[in-house]
């Protein structure tokens, strides 16, 4: 063989060994690959807009909940206002304190609470008599009504300074008059010296 044969080989062998071209990269999916991530980006891109246009759906949706939520109804029935006696509107309060009432009980000798609350003295203003009204807290209820009389008389309690005991021939407190021996208790002895100055009096004047 000569050498100009051998020549074209080496020429063809050096071509065909030389730098990979653009086509080389065709081959093995270089393009390819770009093209996916295009396609991935705009799936995610589509996905962005979903979530958005979800998200502003349940935004509505909640703002269409709080409107039809605020409701208003008038009332079917009017109700008047109604203004409730204490049957102490012809009265003038002339000494009112916070104490608690005790009651003797003959039959099982033995002292039980009455209630606790504010216990007031009455002047009418047109017989001038003075009672003694006493209502449990929370409830109002009376658990002592009864006029302070002349042979009333208060007794100190023995030991206690703050406390007195006495007996009324009429308590009206459970709707019938019944006789009653009562004993009071206050927070402190100057109420308790009160109570009695205001007692007496009252005694004074129903002579």
């Amino acid at each position: 063989m000569s050498a100009e044969d051998a020549k074209p080989k080496t020429e063809e062998t050096s071509a065909s060994s030389g730098v990979p071209t653009s086509n080389v990269f065709s081959m093995f999916g270089a393009k390819k690959e770009k093209k996916e991530e295009k396609e991935e980006s705009k799936e995610e891109e589509k996905k962005e807009e979903k979530k958005e246009e979800k998200k502003k759906d349940d935004e509505d949706g909640e703002g269409a909940d709080e409107e039809e939520a605020d409701v208003h109804f008038e009332p079917l029935v009017h109700l008047e206002k109604v203004d409730v006696k204490t049957n102490e509107e012809d009265e003038d309060v002339l000494f009112k304190v916070r104490a608690k009432l005790f009651r003797f009980h003959a039959d099982t000798k033995e002292w039980k609470e009455r209630g606790t609350g504010d216990v007031k003295f009455l002047k009418h203003k047109t017989t001038g008599k003075t009672r003694i009204v006493m209502r449990r807290d929370k409830t109002l209820k009376i658990c002592a009504n009864h006029l302070v009389q002349p042979d009333y008389e208060l007794k100190p309690n023995i030991g206690s300074d703050r406390s007195w005991v006495y007996t009324v021939a009429a308590d009206v407190s459970e709707g019938e008059p019944e006789a009653q021996t009562l004993a009071i208790r206050f927070g402190n002895k100057e109420n308790a010296d009160k109570f009695k100055e205001h007692f007496d009096k009252a005694k004074e004047e129903a002579k």
